[in-house]
């Protein structure tokens, strides 16, 4: 058997696994690559590559520092302030609480954002009054467009930013990512506003549960400032530094993964967290995810297993299709796939595929690569597409067509929205 129909073979049962995850993500995904291995289709000594890749030790030190700003009570903290700053009123409220929702999640879990401002929500929502269930399906979505802002705001843009870098490509800057995220997390808001808020449900939530564990939490560190001040100047420095990062490597040899891991590291000297909080703040999944999909997606391109689906793909479109079209169309199948799968598996298979394609095309991948990664953190029309909307089904009372009603003309607004931005971004044929 040749090495393409191997490699597709390999990508096949990884697909399938993906989608039925009847074995755990990061376990299918080591699997694969050591199935590429095996098969020859790489050498040995490349089967864990990905564990050595620097976006790997990018996104493991955001981690930590993403998991200091909750356990400092830095981000319930700055929750609270908001929220209490826009009132109880039901629009300013849900405006107070999407706007934080955005800019927390830009850098740390969008997962924890939600964690964290949940119970503040739903304790103003009690003494105003107010139904839950208005409040934190808009808090879920915005922290799902929020984190489309930068790099390491959610994994899809990790993966399609390691998708061109091991293909060989100029990747995404870690503000790059804000040229679409801003836009598409202001048309949230808005289509929040005017039109979402009549889709959601009315009634009254009396039965809300909270984690226990996170509140105690929660509360214990609300009071610790000097702890939150560090955290605060850590995060906004590494911000910074990688905002910045060419102008600043003219004077210092510094990289993302660096900053990241040099911000974490002060955190755990100032004790704003403890080593062992710092190792469970770290998605293992997603790091062990991404670093077994990098060979694989080495693997399509070497074996020209992506260059036959390519071509295969571009002959059923018509032969000589628009890029703008094919965008269309993977931003399509992204954006269905990760209303059911994890996004980071849904940009993982679809990433290698869409170079190839763009490539097929002479047309530059970074407009696919970003279509794909973008469509792939639209799952607001089902509640386990993404795990900020799995958390708040039970708080909020909400039922599986609530998020249909609500996250299906959102998902139709993004698509508009990143079908005119994105080409105006990252243009097809630059030169």
């Amino acid at each position: 058997m040749s090495p393409e129909i191997l490699t597709l073979c390999v990508v096949g049962v990884v697909a399938i696994l993906f989608v039925t995850e009847l074995v755990p993500l990061a376990v299918t995904a080591m699997s694969g690559a050591i199935a590429i291995g095996l098969l020859g289709i790489l050498p040995a000594n490349q089967v864990f590559s990905g564990l050595s890749d620097s976006t790997v030790v990018l996104f493991a030190g955001m981690f930590v520092i993403g998991s200091a700003m909750f356990h400092t009570g830095l981000a319930q903290k700055a929750g609270t302030a908001v929220v209490k700053k826009v009132g109880t009123g039901e629009n300013a409220l849900m405006v107070g609480t999407m706007i934080m929702a955005a800019v927390l999640s830009s850098v740390s879990s969008n997962t924890g954002t939600t964690a964290a401002l949940m119970p503040v929500v739903i304790g103003i929502c009690a003494s105003a009054k107010i139904s839950a269930s208005r409040q934190l399906m808009p808090l879920a979505l915005a922290a799902g467009a929020g984190g489309i802002i930068t790099l390491i705001g959610t994994p899809p843009n990790i993966i399609a930013a390691g998708a061109l870098s091991a293909a060989g490509l100029p990747t995404f800057s870690f503000l790059e990512f804000a040229w679409i995220g801003v836009p598409i997390t202001i048309a949230t808001i808005l289509y929040m506003m005017f039109i979402g808020k009549y889709l959601l449900p009315k009634a009254q939530v009396t039965d809300v549960k909270i984690d226990a564990e996170a509140a105690a939490e929660a509360k214990a560190s609300s009071d610790d400032s000097g702890k939150q001040m560090i955290t605060a100047v850590v995060l906004i420095g590494v911000v910074l530094v990688m905002g910045f990062e060419p102008e600043i490597k003219k004077f210092i040899p510094i990289t993302l993964a660096m900053a990241a891991v040099i911000g974490a590291i002060v955190l755990i000297l100032t004790k704003c967290l403890t080593e062992k909080q710092a190792y469970q703040g770290i998605d293992w999944v997603t790091i062990f995810l991404f670093a077994g999909m990098m060979p694989i997606a080495a693997a399509m391109d070497r074996s020209g297993a992506g260059k036959m689906i390519a071509d295969m793909v571009v002959g059923m479109l018509g032969g000589d299709p628009s890029p703008l079209f094919v965008t269309a169309v993977l931003f399509i199948l992204s954006c269905t796939l990760t209303q059911f799968m994890s996004n980071t598996a849904c940009t993982a298979l679809l990433a290698p595929i869409g170079i190839s394609i763009a490539q097929s095309l002479g047309a530059d991948p970074k407009a696919v690569l970003m279509a794909i990664a973008v469509a792939a953190s639209c799952a607001f029309a089902t509640p386990v597409g993404t795990p900020p909307n799995t958390l708040v089904l039970g708080p909020g009372g909400y039922r599986f067509m609530d998020y249909v009603k609500v996250g299906t003309p959102l998902i139709v607004i993004c698509f508009v929205v990143s079908l005119i931005v994105i080409p105006l971004a990252w243009p097809f044929f630059p030169n």
